[in-house]
């Protein structure tokens, strides 16, 4: 059997943040507890297929770049089986537990729409073979309904229903295909639903359209039985100037407008989250208080470049920032972290896949262990607590309880005068934060 890293020798194990090993973690040690639980079971890491294995160093600038010995068959069958021995073989010796995928990533588009399905049934059997053989679980597939040319002007918000068509049947069938698997999720990125200008564009029409696409899913879904979490990964832009699932709150407005709130969860990406001029915790938070977070799509933007860079994580301060999001809602399961990140174009050794994921393996668990440190000590969450006290009594306690009035609140004011204003210690807190690095 061809090994496709034969330069890696040995799976990736943990050696401690002294280890001057750049193929062994420093601080992932997938057994290690982190209050009760494995951090394994807390991060639930996964490799994006398409960058990982398709990935060739294309830029808006330049074709490929790099060349994968996995990708020489001449035969797209081939090449895919190719690239899914490759992708087994660096799930294992990463040492990750699940991966990720879109349908044409797996499977190569037919000559027609019935040949792509066989092509994909064909790599759903050998996945599900790999999968037994390795102990390797999909955590989440999704339908590529961007590259092909039909879905230049979108896929359920097409203006042509013959093309709304075809995106509903590739989607019941990457459905299938990640209840095969065993998928824990399902995830929804409206690469082109959007517009680039409203002199062409009903957007009633394109948003109701898009509301029943996803009620069409809830409904297939629930008659094969798949029980996976369904999920809408939101961006901003890119590749269309407008797009509908805009930002985490952009999202659960449009499901709770169409009553889909309880069918869908979110899927949040960090790039995706600053192109929308957010911070990733403020999307993340966004969606965890309304009980919507669902997983994330871990990477980082460049903030000297306006495009979506999808370049591997190595902020510390956003994902200890991260983390607590995750540790305060109880957990990320069945969603995960998904590593949907690229190499640089310069970056073109395939060993250097492994040096990217290592990286963003570890900057998320020494993560995991300052933000359960911070909570645990519960110094900033005092502060927190301390600073909204007034709404625990008194006329505080009656505006939360939504006893009182306008006409009560004009006598309070009255009679007590000006507010006293109270200091939010941001300095003292970054720095409190600083500390725990």
């Amino acid at each position: 059997m061809t090994v496709y890293f034969p330069e890696i020798k040995d799976k990736v194990q943990f050696e401690g943040k002294t280890s001057g090993n750049p193929l062994a973690f420093k601080f992932y040690d997938a057994e290690g507890l982190v209050d009760g639980k494995t951090m394994s079971e807390h991060l639930r890491f996964a490799v994006a297929y398409w960058h990982t294995f398709q990935g060739d160093g294309t830029d808006m600038f330049g074709g490929g770049a790099f060349e994968r010995s996995w990708k020489k068959a001449t035969d797209p069958m081939a090449r895919a089986i190719d690239t899914m021995d490759a992708a087994f073989e660096f799930f294992q010796k990463l040492n990750v537990p699940y991966y990720c995928f879109h349908d044409r990533d797996i499977a190569p588009e037919g000559k027609d729409f019935a040949e792509s399905c066989r092509n994909l049934e064909v790599l759903v059997k050998k996945a599900k073979e790999k999968q037994k053989e390795t102990g390797i679980k999909l955590l989440w597939g999704t339908a590529n309904l961007f590259s092909h040319p039909r879905y230049t002007n979108g896929a359920a918000t097409n203006p042509d229903a013959h093309v709304f068509a075809h995106a509903a049947a590739q989607v019941k069938n990457a459905i299938d295909a990640t209840y095969e698997l065993g998928g824990e999720n399902y995830v929804f990125w409206g690469g082109r639903e959007g517009y680039e200008t409203l002199l062409n564009t009903d957007m009633k029409k394109e948003r109701e359209n898009l509301a029943r696409f996803f009620h069409m899913a809830v409904d297939y879904a629930k008659k094969i039985g798949f029980k996976g979490q369904f999920l809408i990964e939101p961006k901003p832009k890119e590749p269309t100037k407008h797009q509908y699932d805009f930002d985490s709150a952009t999202v659960i407005g449009f499901l709770r407008e169409f009553d889909l709130i309880d069918n869908f969860k979110l899927n949040v990406e960090a790039n995706h989250a600053t192109l929308a001029g957010h911070d990733f915790e403020h999307d993340l938070t966004v969606g965890s208080i309304a009980g919507m977070l669902g997983s994330l799509d871990v990477n980082r933007g460049d903030m000297l470049l306006g495009w979506d860079t999808d370049q591997f994580p190595n902020n510390i301060y956003s994902a200890i920032k991260s983390m607590l999001v995750l540790l305060k809602q109880g957990g990320i399961a069945p969603g995960g972290l998904n590593f949907d990140a690229k190499l640089r174009r310069p970056s073109c050794n395939s060993e250097d896949l492994f040096y990217a994921h290592i990286g963003g393996m570890d900057i998320y668990a020494r993560a995991l262990l300052i933000a359960q440190k911070m909570i645990d000590d519960g110094v900033v969450d005092a502060f927190i607590d301390n600073r909204y006290a007034s709404y625990q009594s008194g006329i505080g306690q009656k505006i939360t309880n939504e006893q009182s009035h306008f006409e009560e609140l004009e006598s309070y004011i009255l009679e007590k005068g000006e507010p006293t204003m109270c200091s939010g210690r941001q300095e003292m807190l970054e720095n409190i934060f600083n500390s725990y690095l």
